[in-house]
């Protein structure tokens, strides 16, 4: 059995699906709060509610009791933990809400694995580690001293609240760092669904930093695929780990991190003209600076990825978008 924290959310709906039709059984776990229209998550409850093998608990992960007893009755084999709060820039004004459910329900997951023998912890991370790091491709092996901002910064912290519970409890973990998703299903607080929503509605749609910015923006499919992979193959400690010169992507512990990315970042203004066209509309751009927390420029190095599971992501945007956009239509009912 595994669990999957965040289950009614964008991605971990998506990795439960792919779960449920590879024939796993699963529980998930989302408390269906209302950072953005709870209809949406509950619509995408229903798509895994049609399997037999799917078991939902709608429990806050920040919920130390309730936890402790899912953990205990469930018995997981493995956990994919996708629940958080989200959002670079709601983080600037709700820092409670990142402390809560990033660091204390990250804790209540990983006491729940150590007192029910886990085999596997696989953990969402986020490109936004990377923080003012200049150098690009990013890499695993960066150095990531300098987030800027707290959600980034509680992402960094999930990954050393990991890697001590590898070292102290020999608790295999492996933290994914997101790069951009996008797709079907998505936030509607992320930019794909907001510009889609905008010129569909006639109305302007913000453009920071001028539109100077690129993305290496992930189709969800492509998250999915690495995740599965990722999960199935646990962490071993790395024998050849030297204190002297610690490299920050393994350890002596049972415990990595991997980027994963399309590798083909995207001018966020080409995004937008890709995005015109599948919608047959010209957007109207609201040019904006700025905000704080954002970073001008990502781009994953996938390298690590692919030598652990042979698997790098594929999709292009000018397909992604065109997926999403059909589906948005669908969904929503929009000619």
């Amino acid at each position: 059995m595994i669990l999957v924290t965040g289950a009614a959310g964008f991605i971990g709906s998506h990795v439960a699906l792919r779960l449920l039709e590879r024939g796993d059984e699963v529980v998930g776990v989302d408390n269906l709060n209302d950072y953005y229209d709870p209809a949406l998550k509950v619509a995408r409850l229903e798509r895994l509610q049609k399997y037999p093998a799917f078991r939902f608990e709608k429990l806050d992960i920040a919920d130390r009791q309730a936890m402790a007893a899912l953990f205990a009755s469930s018995r997981p084999v493995r956990v994919v933990h996708l629940a958080a709060q989200a959002g670079v820039r709601y983080s600037l004004t709700h820092p409670h809400a990142y402390v809560e459910t990033n660091l204390d329900g990250f804790v209540n997951v990983l006491e729940g694995c150590r007192h029910n023998p886990v085999e596997h912890l696989v953990y969402a991370s986020s490109s936004s580690v990377y923080g003012t790091n200049g150098r690009q491709p990013f890499s695993e092996h960066d150095n990531i001293d300098h987030p800027i901002s707290l959600y980034a910064a509680s992402k960094k912290a999930n990954e050393l609240m990991a890697h001590t519970y590898s070292s102290l409890f020999s608790l295999p973990t492996t933290g994914l760092r997101f790069f951009t998703v996008y797709g079907p299903w998505g936030r509607p607080d992320m930019a794909l669904f907001l510009f889609t929503r905008g010129i569909l509605a006639g109305t302007p749609i913000p453009v920071f930093n001028q539109g100077k910015m690129i993305r290496d923006f992930t189709y969800v499919d492509d998250i999915v695929e690495g995740v599965l992979r990722v999960l199935d193959r646990a962490p071993a400690g790395n024998p050849a780990w030297d204190p002297m010169r610690p490299d920050p992507a393994t350890s002596k512990a049972p415990y990595r991190v991997f980027n994963i990315g399309n590798g083909r970042p995207v001018p966020l203004l080409e995004y937008i003209a890709v995005l015109e066209r599948c919608l047959g509309r010209k957007a109207e751009l609201q040019m904006l600076p700025m905000q704080p927390g954002d970073v001008i420029s990502t781009m994953a190095d996938v390298t690590e990825l692919e030598k652990a599971t042979g698997y790098r992501p594929t999709t292009t945007v000018e397909v992604g978008i065109a997926r999403f956009v059909e589906w948005y239509r669908s969904f929503y009912g929009v000619g």
